[in-house]
């Protein structure tokens, strides 16, 4: 039985991806949550619940950049060169937001420098990763297999939106985890916020929804013909049930449901997203094997990834797990 490589790579750095978007979705969104906090002490709870975690979340991400590069050069390189744009400026952001981690702590009369950093970096990155999906979604221009399209294509509308929608749904997430980590005065005013950050996302996704197969007709073709439809039918239900989920939750106090909630509407989120692109990896054409590499670059690629992707995933477990529970106002990790 012949072992589909493209196939199995595609998984992983799905994986890689997703794992990323959950583990620093959330230390994002506290930065976007900043401003809407002013006193030091609630500000240093909020940093603190993230602060002994926070860089081993974008190891997912390298692990996705360095997946793409070793199993599908052709994509590495049409993507990279289509969003090289904002994929520099999310970089830049996620520079002087890992900065501000730092030195916020430490600064006295600068601290107001460094929270403009790690709340700025926080939303630009985020906006940025928002923009790249967008564009990827809406497909970039390949010929001859090489990137056939202007630098400025990723400044769209649509783009755009998505990225101002993984803003609202990077704060979510982040409103989502101080509930479960935080307690007294904060945690109440994150309950006051976990509603209203709850529909402002889900008007998002019902934009984009409606959006996308209106503005891409492959994609009306994958979702409302069959047998996609059947893969497709549950995806808005689990939403529909995942939100009022949430609803529940909040009202009734109980401090983890509403971020494993989140994580599960993301979750359906990108199901919703693999489902809208399998399997092309430059959308709208080009697919997983005619995008990747020779069969023993991968298999040698993939030999590695078997050893690391269990020891980040258990060292990744034992951190969350030394770090658990409430962080009071006061103290925590400096």
């Amino acid at each position: 039985m012949s072992i589909d490589l493209p196939l199995i790579w595609a998984g992983v750095i799905a994986f890689g991806i997703f794992m990323y978007v959950v583990m620093d979705g959330f230390d994002l969104g506290i930065g976007i949550l900043y401003p809407f906090f002013r006193d030091k002490d609630e500000r240093d709870a909020m940093m603190n619940t993230v602060a002994p975690i926070w860089d081993g979340n974008e190891t997912w991400l390298v692990l996705g950049g360095a997946g793409l590069f070793a199993a599908f050069p052709l994509a590495y390189s049409v993507v990279l060169t289509a969003l090289y744009l904002p994929l520099l400026i999310m970089l830049i952001a996620l520079i002087f937001r890992g900065v501000a981690f730092e030195f916020r702590f430490k600064a006295k009369r600068t601290r107001h420098v460094w929270d403009a950093a790690f709340i700025w970096g926080s939303i630009v990155a985020t906006f940025a990763q928002g923009v790249v999906l967008g564009a990827f979604i809406e497909g970039i221009k390949v010929e001859n297999r090489q990137f056939a399209g202007g630098a400025f294509d990723w400044l769209a509308p649509f783009p755009l939106f998505c990225g101002a929608g993984l803003v609202a749904g990077y704060a979510m997430l982040g409103c989502a985890w101080l509930l479960m980590k935080t307690e007294g005065k904060l945690r109440h005013k994150m309950y006051k916020l976990m509603l209203p950050l709850t529909s402002l996302l889900l008007l998002f996704i019902a934009v984009v929804s409606i959006w996308t197969p209106l503005a891409h007709e492959s994609i009306a073709q994958r979702w409302f013909t069959l047998p996609n439809l059947f893969y497709f039918i549950p995806v808005p239900t689990l939403v529909a049930v995942t939100i009022l989920g949430i609803v529940r939750a909040v009202h009734l106090k109980i401090d983890w449901q509403p971020f494993v909630l989140t994580l599960v509407l993301i979750a359906l989120a990108y199901t919703g997203l693999a489902i809208s692109l399998w399997p092309n990896i430059i959308p709208p054409a080009v697919s997983i094997w005619e995008a990747s590499a020779p069969a023993s670059s991968q298999a040698f690629a993939l030999v590695g990834v078997v050893f690391m992707v269990p020891i980040i995933l258990i060292y990744t477990a034992y951190s969350y797990w030394v770090f658990r529970g409430k962080v009071k106002v006061g103290e925590g990790y400096h």
